[in-house]
């Protein structure tokens, strides 16, 4: 008999024949108020769940005896409760590493965008405004030879490291809770506490992940260290960034702009104070939109649901103390 799987949110025709073809697969291209019984009937009787921006609580999971393994379209899971989860004996998988390299992109596009204020400028063309020399008022910023910070030196921080120190001669200096010798090697990057970094970056670039320990650790505290002509970077997760805080520091001159992928609300609000200010460059959370970063992370993420359902080991298992108690 076929095992059952629900996929959420919209998925490659490939991706999803290939699951038919194992498994009897309920799909839900949106979900919301409209579908939400529906698709609680369908995990009733799931042993797998796929899909992005996953959201699971104790109460569906109540309602889901039989789910043995959860596969995540991204790399972060902090919307998942993954003590729960291993506590009833279900695997979680996420996609490292395949958007590693397009999300550091999108970090360095944001340091690039702030620091010659491209968005700003560009508008400022579309407009017909451009009608004589750009002179000081509108001059940005250097970004070759300038010092990096990096919080939280993972594989995404080590990719935007390499693209500062190797590609535009940066000084590079990075917060960790371990240190990094062979990336010391390869960049003359130096680990450094988090005060000495805010003090010294030109660029502050988060990309630690969201857990208790980090939830608002860039405050108020955090701004008045950092230069009032420094640029933060957020590419991990808004509420490490206390956003109330930074609306107050850019406001008073604390920063000299910011360059933000994610916010603590989301999609942010048409009334943030953030989106009225000439020196912040504001997307959608589009760190890993591409069309063949999005296509390798649905596709590694089939390939590790069909592995932990067949009772293999999938490429990547978060919780891995689910596979050995098995």
């Amino acid at each position: 008999m076929k095992q059952r799987v629900v996929v959420v949110r919209r998925m490659d025709e490939d991706h999803l024949a290939r699951l038919r073809q194992l498994f009897h697969v309920n799909y839900f291209d949106t979900l919301g108020r409209d579908n939400q019984q529906d698709y609680i009937r369908a995990m009733r009787s799931a042993h797998g769940l796929i899909g992005g921006k996953l959201v699971i609580n104790r109460e569906i999971l109540d309602e889901a005896p039989h789910l043995k393994v959860i596969s995540t379209i991204s790399v972060g899971y902090d919307n998942l409760p993954l003590d729960e989860l291993t506590r009833r004996g279900i695997l979680l998988c996420n996609t490292p590493d395949v958007l590693t390299e397009t999300t550091a992109d999108t970090g360095f596009a944001l340091i690039m965008s702030t620091a010659r204020r491209v968005v700003e400028l560009a508008d400022l063309v579309k407009l017909g405004n451009w009608v004589g020399h750009i002179d000081k008022p509108l001059y940005g910023r250097d970004v070759h030879g300038k010092v990096l910070g990096i919080i939280g030196m993972g594989r995404i921080g080590a990719a935007v490291a390499r693209r500062g120190a190797l590609g535009f001669g940066m000084r590079v200096l990075y917060s960790n809770s371990s240190p990094k010798p062979a990336l010391e090697k390869e960049l003359g990057a130096l680990r450094c506490d988090m005060d000495e970094l805010l003090a010294q970056s030109d660029f502050v670039c988060i990309t630690v992940p969201l857990t208790a320990e980090t939830h608002h650790m860039i405050g108020a505290a955090a701004f008045l260290k950092m230069k009032p002509s420094s640029i933060l970077i957020n590419i991990a997760r808004g509420k490490v960034v206390d956003e109330a805080a930074l609306i107050a520091a850019l406001n008073e001159g604390q920063l000299g702009g910011a360059g933000l992928d994610v916010f603590e609300e989301e999609p942010v609000s048409a009334e943030s104070p953030l989106l009225q200010m000439p020196n912040v460059v504001a997307l959608p959370h589009i760190g890993s939109a591409t069309h063949e970063t999005r296509a390798a992370m649905a596709k590694l993420a089939v390939e590790n649901l069909i592995l932990a359902l067949q009772g293999k080991s999938p490429r990547n298992a978060v919780n891995e103390q689910v596979l050995l108690a098995k």
